[in-house]
């Protein structure tokens, strides 16, 4: 009982020895395992047989019929917009804040535009899933357009989205409000571009992708910013090309002259502003949309100062001027001659009487710039501003006119450095001189190189008035009516050119035909023609 109640601890429990399992003799195993084929032994045994071909690319078909590929392609697309417009992290720069938030960052639209231009082209084999893609995209990006609008609206509202109204060299780059709206018009301006890509929205039928609307609103948005900051720009850039058909006499010292050509005021103002202009309208049109905005603005500049330097007056250089009690300038008389002729008298005797005085200042001339500098200095400060592209098909047309007025103003320059030249004519017949002037006004439009070959008085007559008074209208009607453009220029070119020949014809000879009344019979009959 003893043993029972307490049993030995220290002996370990026991259990039944397990029976022997049944002897299998030895070539069975042999043979089953040799008979085993080798796949079994891999994992692939254990993985459940599926029924799609492929996980990570399934078939566009079975995407379609469940629906379950759009609905997830929708949940993207609008957590893709919200993450685009979404504040971005980390500390903002100095400058950036308005009204506690920052501006879009720089590739967001880009990055939008990808994910949709990936999404078409994976499933551009298939018609039906295309189409089901495309018309998931209206929702998105509809409210994308929107909220985009909202957050332009007070800003292009603000009075610190024009102030001023063009960058200085004080102020070169754009202010907190200016920064924000070019931000949001530059991420309207990469999503278009990969609109182009995938050439979304341009289709005019109601059958087609139906995103003409959003396209349009993003190019509305990209010009609401645009265009009133080239506007101002412009306000600013014009009033200095037209004081170039003004020359300007100004006082510099007589050493200056040695160091280059003297310039219009406005010219030294421009070298100072040209290169920050340059600058800022790169900023403003790095869209496509903008490069027609860049187009006319650079025409409408380039064709303001054709007008100047075209109808500048031809000014006589000016004689030289010095200030008063100026010894250079001053006569000797007989006894000063004298004594400067003597070189006998030792300078000592004259060191003690002569009061000290320091070097007197060179003299000081009034000059008056040249319109071929002036017009050469221009043309290469507007050659730094940006052109529209050539290398694409949206901007080719306008990169070809924005060619066509720089190739203008540069012949224009090279026919007032000609024309202007004393030694133009010198050892050359009357057939060569009309050859040079029709090869230099080939590019030209006739209302341009028209007054600057009569103000040249290359014909050594009398003094011809100005085209509109040959006209007979008023400077400021015909300018409005006949030089407002290069169009208009055109139109006009063959009537009033027929005026002033018939009042050149009047006032010569019969017998003896000027250079510029020959000029003008050429190209006529080349109109004509």
């Amino acid at each position: 009982m003893i043993s029972f109640k307490h049993p030995n601890l220290f002996r370990p429990n026991s259990r039944p020895a397990s029976p022997h399992p049944p002897s299998r003799p030895e070539t069975g195993v042999a043979l089953e395992r040799t008979a085993r084929p080798l796949n079994k032994l891999s994992f692939s045994g254990f993985k459940r047989s599926s029924s799609l071909v492929s996980i990570s690319s399934p078939p566009p078909t079975l995407l379609v019929q469940d629906g379950s590929y759009l609905e997830a392609l929708g949940l993207k697309l609008s957590e893709a917009v919200s993450k685009a417009l979404a504040q971005p992290t980390g500390p903002a720069p100095i400058g950036e804040l308005v009204g506690g938030r920052r501006p879009i960052p720089a590739g967001r639209g880009q990055s939008l535009g990808l994910l949709i231009a990936s999404e078409l082209k994976a499933c551009q084999n298939n018609p039906h899933l295309h189409r089901a893609i495309l018309r998931s995209l209206h929702r998105p990006l509809s409210v994308l357009l929107n909220n985009l609008s909202a957050l332009l609206l007070p800003l292009i509202s603000s009075p610190a989205f024009l102030a001023p109204l063009a960058p200085t060299v004080q102020a070169p780059n754009p202010n907190a409000t200016q920064l924000h709206a070019l931000a949001a018009a530059g991420f309207a301006g990469e999503l278009l571009e990969r609109f182009d890509e995938v050439g979304l929205g341009l289709d005019n039928d109601v059958r087609g992708d139906g995103l003409k609307a959003v396209r349009e609103g993003l190019v509305s948005l990209i010009g609401r910013v645009v265009n009133p900051l080239i506007a101002g720009l412009k306000s600013e850039l014009m009033p200095l090309l037209e004081s170039l058909e003004n020359p300007i006499a100004i006082t510099v010292p007589k050493t200056a002259t040695k160091a280059g050509p003297t310039l219009h005021p406005s010219i030294v103002t421009l070298q100072a502003l040209m290169p920050v202009y340059a600058r800022a309208l790169s900023w403003y049109t790095m869209a496509l949309p903008s490069q027609a905005t860049l187009a006319t603005f650079l025409i409408s500049v380039i064709w303001r100062a054709l007008v100047a330097f075209a109808h500048r007056s031809q000014v006589m250089t000016s004689p030289l001027t010095s200030p008063l009690g100026s010894p250079q300038l001053a006569p000797l008389t007989k006894r000063q001659r004298a004594i400067s002729g003597n070189a006998s008298l030792p300078p000592a005797r004259f060191t003690l009487k002569l009061p000290p005085s320091r070097p007197s200042s060179p003299p000081n001339i009034s000059v008056t710039s040249t319109a071929a500098a002036d017009a050469r200095a221009l043309y290469e400060l507007m050659i730094l501003l940006p052109r529209p592209p050539a290398d694409n098909d949206t901007t080719r047309v306008a990169s070809e006119a924005v060619d066509e007025a720089f190739s203008d103003l540069k012949a224009l320059v090279t026919l007032i450095e000609s024309i202007d030249n004393p030694l133009f004519k010198l050892g050359k017949s009357r057939e060569e001189i009309s050859a040079e002037i029709d090869d230099l006004t080939s590019d030209l439009p006739i209302l341009i190189a028209l007054p600057v070959l009569l103000r040249s008085n290359i014909d050594k007559s009398s003094l011809i008035p100005r085209v509109s008074s040959i006209v007979g209208v008023s400077e400021d009607e015909y300018r409005k009516n006949c030089l407002s453009g290069f169009g208009r220029a055109e139109q006009c070119g063959n009537i009033v050119g027929q005026s002033v020949l018939d009042f050149l014809s009047a006032q010569s000879s019969a017998d003896s035909q000027g250079l510029v009344e020959q000029w003008l019979t050429n190209r006529l009959d080349a109109m004509e023609h």
